[in-house]
Order: C-alpha cells, then sequence, then structure tokens
C-alpha cells in the first residue's frame, strides 16, 4: 500500500496550490492583453507599451534570484501569500488608474515594476511547494497537473482578456487580474504542509546566493539542460515568434498564424496528459531528446511551408515541450536537497527568461542583414546542436527518475 500511487487531488495542500496558481495565471492571461489596450488608449505609442511591458518584465527576472532566497528560508506558503497582496494590490491601482483616466505611461511602468517584482518572486517558492503538498508516489502526477493548470488557465485568460477588453474595457480587464491574485491569497494561505529544514538565515543574502549557485552548478544535468533551453528559448519562443508573423504576413496570413500558436498550446496540454500516464525509466534523457522536434517548425517556417504543416509540426512540438516539462520539474524535486530547491528553480528560471527577450531583440536586427529564412535557418540548426550537446551528457542518459530521492523525506504528510 506504501507505494500505491494515489491521485494528487485527494490531497487538500495541492489542491489549494493548484486552483491558487490556476487563478494567477488566468489573471496574467488576461493582464497583457488589457494592458496593451490601455496604454494605447492613453495615446501611447507602440514605444511607450514597450516600455511599461520591459519595466515588469526586467525585475521579474530580477527578483527571480531574491525569491529563491526567501522560499529556501521561509515558508514557501507565506512567501506565496505576501506576493499575491502585493501583486493584487499593483495591478488594482493599475486598474483604477485606468478606470478613472489618470494613468499615464510613467505610472503604469512603476506599477509594473512592483507587479513583475512580486512575480519574481512568486515563480521559486510556488514550484518548490508542489513536493511539499503530496507524497512522493503522486508527485509526477501533481506535476502533469500543475503543468496543465498553467497551459489551460493561459489559454482561458487569453481568450477571456480580449472578451473583457472588447466588451467593457481593459480597465475591467486589470481588475480581472487583480482579483486573481487577491483569491488565490486565502488559497496559498490554507496550504497546511510538513517544514522542510529550511536553510538558517546568515543575513548575507549573497552567500544564500552562492549556495545555490553551487547546488545549481555542481550537477552537470541540470546546468546542462538549462543551457540547451536557454539556446532553445531564444530560438524557439524569440526569435521564431517575432520573425514567425511576419512570414505570416505574406506568405499564409495572419488567421493561420493564430491558428499555428493555438495548435501549440493545444499540444502543451496534450503532451501534460500524456505525462500523467507514461512514465518511463529514463524519462528526463527522453524529454530531452524529444525537443529537438522543435526545430522542425523552425526549419518549416525559414522554407515558407504551407500552414498545415506549420499547424501539425507547433501541435507536435508542444506535446514534446508537455512532456519534458513535467520530467524537468520531477527530476529537480526529487533530486535538489529540499531546502536549496527554490533557488535552483530560481537559476533556472533566470536562464529561461533572459534567453527569450534576447531573442526577440535580435531576430528584427538579424533579419534585416541576413534574411529571414537564414535566420530561422540557422536556429533550427542551434536547437539541434544545443540538444545533441545535451545529449552527450552522461548524468543526463543516466538520471533514474523513478527513484523519490530527497522527497521522501518531507512528502507525505500531506492531507
Amino acid at each position: 500500500m506504501h507505494n500505491k500511487k494515489v491521485f494528487a487531488f485527494h490531497f487538500s495542500p495541492f489542491r489549494f496550490l493548484f486552483f491558487a496558481r490556476m487563478l494567477t495565471v488566468i489573471g496574467n492571461g488576461v493582464a497583457p492583453i488589457a494592458l496593451a489596450f490601455a496604454v494605447l488608449d492613453i495615446g501611447g505609442s507602440a514605444s511607450d507599451l514597450g516600455i511599461v511591458v520591459a519595466s515588469r518584465s526586467v525585475f521579474n527576472v530580477v527578483f527571480l534570484l531574491f525569491g529563491g532566497v526567501l522560499a529556501d528560508r521561509y515558508s514557501r506558503s507565506q512567501v506565496l501569500v505576501s506576493s499575491s497582496i502585493v501583486a493584487a494590490v499593483s495591478q488594482a491601482l493599475v486598474a483604477g488608474a485606468v478606470l478613472a483616466g489618470s494613468a499615464t505611461v510613467t505610472n503604469l511602468a512603476l506599477l509594473g515594476i512592483l507587479n513583475g517584482a512580486a512575480a519574481g518572486i512568486a515563480l521559486p517558492a510556488s514550484s518548490a511547494l508542489v513536493p511539499q503538498t503530496v507524497p512522493a508516489q503522486s508527485l509526477r502526477g501533481a506535476n502533469a497537473l500543475i503543468q496543465l493548470g498553467i497551459y489551460g488557465g493561459t489559454m482561458f485568460g487569453a481568450s477571456l482578456g480580449g472578451i473583457l477588453v472588447s466588451a467593457v474595457g481593459p480597465g475591467w480587464g486589470l481588475g480581472a487580474d487583480a482579483i486573481g491574485f487577491a483569491a488565490s491569497a486565502p488559497l496559498y494561505f490554507l496550504i497546511r504542509v510538513s517544514s522542510i529544514e529550511t536553510c538558517q538565515p546568515t543575513g548575507n543574502f549573497f552567500q544564500d546566493l552562492r549556495e545555490g549557485w553551487i547546488e545549481f552548478s555542481r550537477r552537470t544535468w541540470v546546468w546542462s539542460i538549462v543551457l540547451q533551453f536557454t539556446i532553445i528559448n531564444a530560438a524557439f519562443s524569440g526569435v521564431m515568434m517575432i520573425l514567425g508573423p511576419v512570414i505570416a504576413d505574406v506568405s499564409f496570413g495572419r488567421t493561420y498564424w493564430g491558428m499555428i500558436v493555438a495548435a501549440q498550446s493545444v499540444g502543451l496540454m496534450a503532451g501534460s496528459s500524456l505525462a500523467l500516464r507514461w512514465r518511463p525509466r529514463r524519462d528526463l534523457f527522453i524529454g530531452v531528446m524529444l525537443v529537438a522536434f522543435c526545430a522542425v517548425p523552425i526549419f518549416l517556417l525559414s522554407q515558407f511551408a504551407s500552414a498545415w504543416w506549420l499547424i501539425a509540426t507547433f501541435f507536435i512540438t508542444g506535446v514534446t515541450f508537455g512532456l519534458f516539462g513535467v520530467s524537468w520539474a520531477h527530476s529537480l524535486q526529487t533530486h535538489i536537497p529540499p531546502e536549496k530547491l527554490a533557488r535552483v528553480y530560481a537559476y533556472d528560471a533566470v536562464g529561461s527568461f533572459v534567453a527569450i527577450p534576447f531573442g526577440e531583440l535580435v531576430a528584427g536586427p538579424l533579419a534585416f542583414h541576413f534574411g529571414s529564412s537564414n535566420v530561422l535557418f540557422i536556429s533550427a540548426i542551434a536547437v539541434l546542436l544545443a540538444t545533441f550537446c545535451a545529449c552527450l551528457t552522461p548524468s543526463i542518459r543516466k538520471l533514474d527518475t523513478t527513484s523519490y530521492g530527497q522527497v521522501q523525506k518531507t512528502a507525505g504528510s500531506a492531507r
């Protein structure tokens, strides 16, 4: 009976975490659409919108490492309660300013900084909290469900954002984001889990960061995969998502491009669902190999392939990303000491988040000088080379994710 896998929703801490994260994700799906039209409605330019969006993104990345330290020092649920309250207040102020007609680019950017900082603090804590909410035997299923909730919430939030903005205006859309954060705070507060042996506060933030870096860097399989995805994110989520609409405009059209992007989202959910049932012994290594498939749609786009080929390959790419995401979360949670897990997540997130805006920034200039097709073709090659190098890493090939490792010390008492 001890090894029997129990459905993750059986445990109330997991249920609270799942719905809290979903509420936040839905709100954050609404916010970018509402914010874009809010800036335009006050007479802002595309550059103004870039300033507002970038202010949030930059501080989101900056505060990730700070959030990792906090989540390893203190109660992760309390960190999430605090960050949710800050995010709710900041978004409520944004919504109020837009509805009152007093919004300016400056105050939207400043409030975006506050919201981005709160989100950066929350991410490591929310990821590292998962293994504390379920027994080790249910952890993989829990990660798959969390990922399903994130992808599903993102799709629903984006759709809801379009409806709210067109029906009642961007201010109310931003208000919906504030409500999502506010509603998630009591759910985080209700999470009751076994405490972990947190690191003793040294009073030295940089010493804590250094300890996290040592844990991150000494595991070759961790930093190799983060490096692989730094390149993949720059190429796929950065370069291709900028050049894709440009190519769509001169070939198959904007409607098909929307269908292509939607196909990836459906694939992400399908891959997460598949991960609930498909549990190979070396699933991390298999996941690392499978993500090489994302080079295919990049290459097809460089050759101006038909939209239907792109829809099919974007869907399959989404499936591979969904499978990998569950394997990656499970591997970190079962092989990293619990008291250092949030800081490792923070370093992972920094590597991913920095890569995407970098790819977005360089895509246009590179395409201007070398042509969109050539830039996309080189991006596809870069993805294949990054994956090939990761697959050569012995610790990735040998990692056994069927062992529960460190998680057994902290999970299992969730009720």
